[in-house]
C-alpha cells in the first residue's frame, strides 16, 4: 500500500500562514466556528509551538511533541532559532504527525501555523511538511493573512507585496491572500486609493509616484519601480479583505479558498449550479467582497469630516 492510500479517502483544509499578529489564530477559531454552521466537522490543528494562548481547545496541538520555551531552554537558542529547530523537529517526526493525524481522517483540517515569515519564504521544513500532508492525501489552500494598515503605507503596502508573492512562489499551495481587520481600517488612516486598487493590486506605477511625493522615499525611487516590475511581470498576487465579524466577507473568503482546493468542486456538500458556476469563473469574487468593506469605509471618512466641520 502506497504512503499517500494509507489514509483513505481525501482530506481537505487550510494551512494558516502570516507574520506575527495578523491574525490567524482568531481566523481559525472564526472560520472553525463558521464551517460548523455550515455542517462541516472541523478540527483545528496548532502547528504553532509557541502559541501558548489558544482561544479555543485544539483537536491535535504541537505542544504535545515540542514547545518553544522548552528548546530554548534546552539549547540556549533565541525565539528565531528556537522556532527554526521545532519544524525542523516536526518535520523528522512525521510520522508523529501522521499518525495523530489519522483520527481526524473526515474532517475539514485547519492548521493554525507559525508567524516567523523566514518560514515561509526560504527556510524548507514547513515547505517539506506540506509537502507530506500533499502526500497522506490532504488537498490544502494556504490562506496567507496580512494585517490591512499596510494598506495605509505604500511602502509597507510594496513590502508586503514583495513578501507574498515570495510566499507564493516557496510554499507551492494554491494560495489566497487576505487583508484582515478590515474592521479596523479606517482606525489607521486615509487610503490613497480605493480599496479595490489593494485588494486587486492594480497599476502600481502609481504607488510609486505617491511614494516618490515622500522626501525619503524619492531617494529610492528606482529601487520601487524595478520591485514593483517583479510583482507585475509575475502578476500572481491580489487580496480577499476579511473581517471575522462579518458573515458575508467569512463567505467570500471561504468561497475563494474552496476553489483554491478544489473542495467548490466535490460533492460533499449541496451545491447549486450558479454557486459552482461562481466558484469557477469567479464572476462575483473581488468585486462583491470589497463593495460592502468600501461602502463601510467611505462612510467612516465621510463622518469623520462632518465631525471635523461640526468641532470647527
Amino acid at each position: 500500500m502506497s504512503e499517500g492510500s494509507r489514509g483513505g479517502s481525501l482530506a481537505f483544509g487550510q494551512v494558516v500562514i502570516g507574520p506575527p499578529g495578523s491574525g490567524k489564530t482568531t481566523y481559525c477559531h472564526a472560520m472553525g466556528e463558521f464551517l460548523g454552521r455550515l455542517g462541516r466537522s472541523v478540527a483545528v490543528v496548532n502547528l504553532d509551538p509557541a502559541n501558548e494562548a489558544l482561544p479555543c481547545p485544539c483537536a491535535l496541538d504541537i505542544a504535545e511533541l515540542v514547545t518553544l520555551p522548552d528548546v530554548m531552554a534546552s539549547l540556549g537558542l533565541g525565539p528565531n532559532g528556537g522556532l527554526l529547530y521545532c519544524m525542523e523537529y516536526l518535520e523528522a517526526n512525521a510520522d508523529w504527525l501522521r499518525d495523530r493525524l489519522q483520527r481526524l481522517r473526515g474532517h475539514y483540517v485547519l492548521f493554525d501555523c507559525p508567524g516567523q515569515v523566514e518560514l515561509y519564504t526560504h527556510h524548507e521544513s514547513l515547505k517539506n511538511i506540506f509537502g507530506q500532508l500533499a502526500k497522506w492525501d490532504f488537498r490544502l489552500a494556504a490562506v496567507h493573512l496580512v494585517d490591512s494598515h499596510y494598506c495605509t503605507d505604500p511602502g509597507k503596502f510594496i513590502s508586503v507585496l514583495c513578501t507574498s508573492l515570495s510566499t507564493m512562489l516557496h510554499v507551492e499551495l494554491p494560495h489566497v491572500n487576505v487583508l484582515s481587520k478590515m474592521d479596523l481600517i479606517e482606525q489607521y488612516g486615509k487610503l490613497a486609493f480605493n480599496l479595490d486598487y489593494y485588494t486587486e493590486v492594480l497599476d502600481l506605477s502609481y504607488l510609486v509616484d505617491h511614494l516618490a511625493s515622500d522626501p525619503f522615499f524619492r531617494n529610492f525611487r528606482r529601487l520601487n519601480e524595478k520591485l514593483v516590475e517583479v510583482i507585475e511581470d509575475y502578476s500572481l498576487v491580489s487580496f480577499v479583505p476579511l473581517n471575522v465579524q462579518d458573515k458575508q466577507s467569512m463567505r467570500q473568503v471561504l468561497q475563494a479558498v474552496d476553489k483554491a482546493s478544489g473542495y467548490s468542486f466535490g460533492e460533499r456538500e449541496h451545491r447549486s449550479l450558479e454557486a459552482l458556476m461562481s466558484a469557477a469563473v469567479g464572476a462575483d469574487f473581488h468585486f462583491s467582497s470589497t463593495l460592502a468593506v468600501q461602502e463601510k469605509y467611505v462612510q467612516s471618512q465621510d463622518k469623520a469630516v462632518e465631525e471635523e466641520v461640526m468641532d470647527l
